[in-house]
């Protein structure tokens, strides 16, 4: 397999079109490329300046997930720093994670920072929303947001049973809308409540009707948290 290592967007683009398949740490395939074979060639971004990026409202896509720091909102932060083990963290990517994973640890905390992509296609750079890095699974660039005023985190240690990780986020930026995501098994429900309108309660009547009262639980405790409660 010949890994391709491009300098910038326009290179890491033509990488694409000429079949390379994107890949990170490589963390979520190698297994697979041990068992099915390797592809002839693929392409890390980790040498693309737009990918590495950290910090002014910018998380690069190929960023380790151990090299998310403070210059990233704090909710963001303890997301990362919850993946995994060590070694885990020490390869796996931000973009690999929110894109290419179906655990997307990192997700919830983007959702509310409101975050949006920059991916990477063979036709160049495109903008989009969380909603179809999830559906689509594209090439992650960078990931953005705007600056909240709190957010916080957590995530269920140790669950039962082999089951996935309950993950709950929340956020409120300057405009004092206040954001709330809960990751349930492979499912992330998420909503917002106006500045003007109800609280959590209105979430878990409407958007977040899904989650199980142990997720509502959490949702609650990191609401209180941005809330100063």
């Amino acid at each position: 397999m010949q890994l391709r290592l491009p300098t910038s967007v326009s290179e890491a683009r033509d990488c694409l079109a000429e079949g390379a398949i994107p890949v990170g740490g490589a963390t979520l395939i190698w297994a697979a490329w041990q068992r099915d074979g390797f592809p002839e060639q693929a392409v890390s971004l980790r040498k693309v300046p737009e990918a590495t990026a950290v910090g002014n409202g910018v998380l690069g896509g190929a960023v380790l997930l151990h090299q998310v720091d403070d210059r990233v909102p704090e909710v963001l932060r303890q997301a990362a720093k919850g993946v995994g083990t060590g070694a885990v963290r020490r390869a796996a990517t931000v973009g690999g994670n929110i894109a290419g994973s179906s655990l997307r640890d990192l997700l919830p905390a983007a959702i509310v920072l409101d975050a949006w992509a920059d991916v990477l296609t063979a036709d160049g750079v495109e903008r989009v929303d969380l909603a179809e890095v999830q559906a689509k699974s594209p090439v992650l660039l960078s990931l953005r947001w705007r600056e909240p005023v709190t957010g916080a985190y957590t995530k269920v240690a140790d669950p039962a049973g082999g089951e996935v990780p309950t993950i709950a986020a929340a956020a409120v930026d300057t405009e004092g809308v206040l954001r709330v995501a809960v990751r349930e098994g492979y499912v992330v429900s998420s909503g917002s409540v106006g500045a003007d309108g109800g609280g959590v309660e209105e979430l878990f009547a409407g958007a977040l009707s899904g989650v199980s009262e142990a997720g509502r639980s959490l949702a609650r405790q990191q609401v209180a948290k941005v809330r100063g409660e």
